[in-house]
This record gives C-alpha cells, structure tokens and sequence, in this order.
C-alpha cells in the first residue's frame, strides 16, 4: 500500500475503493509493522495534543517567549461572541484555533507540527471548527488527520516542508494543502477532489516567503496561519463544488519546491528579509537601529 506520488495515491484508491485516510492508515500499519489499535492510538494522541493547544490559550492567554503575540486567540473569542464578527461561524472558528495554536507554540507548550511547528496551527485549526460546526465525531476527524498526513507525506518525500529551504510556502502552504484535503473527504469529497483542492492552495500560495520577525516563530507566523485555513477553506470549497484543478497535486508540489529553492536566502527563515527587516519589527526586537 506504499504509494511515491498523488498519482499512485490515487490510483491505490481507485483500486481499493478506498479514502485517502484509509490507504494512509494501512500504509502506516504495514510499512511500521504496527497493530492497527497502536496506529490509531498515537492519531487519538494527536488529536488529544491539537485540542489542548488550541483551546488553551482561549481559556488563558499567555505571552510568547520573545513577546510578540499572546492573547490574540481570545480577542478574537471575544469578537465573535460579541457578534460582531465578519466571518462565518466556521472561519472564525478555524482562524481562532489557529491563531492559538501558535500561541501555544510560541509559549513552549505542546503542539503536533503539522508539518512545522511554524505552520502547526492549521490543520488543527479547520479541523476542530469542522467538528464543532458539523458535529463530526472523534473518529471522523481522526481519519481526515491520516487523510492530511498523507498530504504532508507526499510534500516532504518529493519537495520539502521546511522554510529554510523553500520559503513560508512550504511550511503554511503545505499545511494549507493538507487541511484542505482533509476537509474535501470530511465532506465526503473524492480521493481526486481532495488533490485539487490540496493542489489549488499550493497554487494560491505559491511564493510565500518566510520572514520571521526576530528570527521567531511568532510574527508573522500567527497571522498566516489564520490566512492558510482561510486558505484551505476556499480551496476545499472549489473542489466540492466540482471545480478541477488544471494542474495536478504533482506538478504543484513540484513547482512548489523549485520556486522556493529559487527564492534569496534572506527570505528563507533568516530574518534576513521581509517583514523581519522593517523597522518596526527591528524596533520591536530591539535588534538593530
């Protein structure tokens, strides 16, 4: 049940009948030499761990470690409960998890980097506000997280996840792509319309850079990772509504990767560029005049 590319992802699917979750889980198991209780077990973790760091922070604001952010998640809590949101009631959700996802991080606790711990607030952040706002079960979110994984999966085996090599776009983008996938089957999308909808957020975020302020995963981390489950949001929503890709999941993770190796050092997780190197952000970090 291996599979290198989306390509055999799919046709793995189409031979099974199976969801892309489904052919992850079993690829796990057997490539692992694991019980299927013990695989499903470490998911229930996961989940577990995504849960606390997204709602902690609602709960109790703390400040980050260099002072950047803290208490964004609750202000946005507050607005919407308020009603005075601009947001649907799902959007706001995910871009509230996300935001305090990062929180969580940026203070020293627990997260699942999903795929970095830069972009960790994402595939949390939608999935929790799907099951709050649909009412999907532990389980049912737990198959769309090996759905998202399998996503994650084909990125870092063809390309990268990393912002030192390929910019913001590699690490929001991917976690965009694969909170997006996972959303199309939660819907109860196709395995190919679970790919486009992953392939049109790579597009849409093509050229990301990564320009951590301080050389921090706080600013602009927290904003982005609101604008990815937005993102991921739109992109799932093309693909249910029977849009195709034009460029299959990958070409695009393809692209994707020559872009960012393209892309100067200073705007690969140097603080070298970007918004690190405005003066605001200088005057924030107190690093330079």
């Amino acid at each position: 049940m291996d599979f290198k590319n989306a390509n055999e992802l799919l046709a793995l699917c189409e031979e099974k009948n199976l969801p892309i979750s489904e052919i992850m889980r079993i690829r796990e198991i057997e490539l692992g030499e694991t019980a299927s209780e013990i695989v499903n077990k470490k998911m229930t973790r996961v989940l577990g761990i995504m849960k606390d760091a997204a709602f902690s922070p609602i709960r109790q604001p703390v400040k980050s470690m260099g002072g950047l952010i803290g208490g964004e998640a609750r202000k946005l809590s507050l607005h919407a409960q308020e009603k005075k949101g601009l947001c649907g009631n799902l959007l706001q959700k995910a871009i509230t998890y996300a935001m305090a996802t990062l929180e969580t991080n940026a203070s020293m606790g627990l997260i699942v980097a999903s795929p970095t711990a830069g972009s960790a607030g994402i595939v949390p952040g939608l999935m929790l506000a799907m099951q709050e706002h649909y009412q999907f079960s532990d389980e049912e979110i737990i198959r769309a997280l090996f759905n998202a994984s399998a996503i994650g999966y084909l990125a870092m085996r063809n390309a990268t996840v990393a912002g030192a090599v390929g910019g913001c776009q590699a690490e929001v983008g991917v976690a965009s792509a694969m909170a997006a996938s996972a959303a199309v089957e939660l819907m109860g999308g196709s395995p190919k319309e679970c790919t486009f909808a992953a392939s049109t957020v790579l597009m849409n975020m093509l050229g990301l850079v990564c320009d951590p302020v301080g050389g921090l995963v706080e600013y602009p981390c927290q904003n982005r990772n609101a604008a990815g489950v937005a993102n991921a949001i739109i992109a799932a929503e093309m693909a249910l509504a029977g849009i195709p890709q034009l460029i299959p999941l990958d070409e695009m993770i393809q692209t994707m990767f020559t872009v960012g190796k393209k892309l100067p050092a200073e705007l690969r997780e140097t603080a070298m560029g970007g918004c690190a190197t405005t003066p605001s952000a200088c005057e924030a970090c107190h690093i330079c005049s």
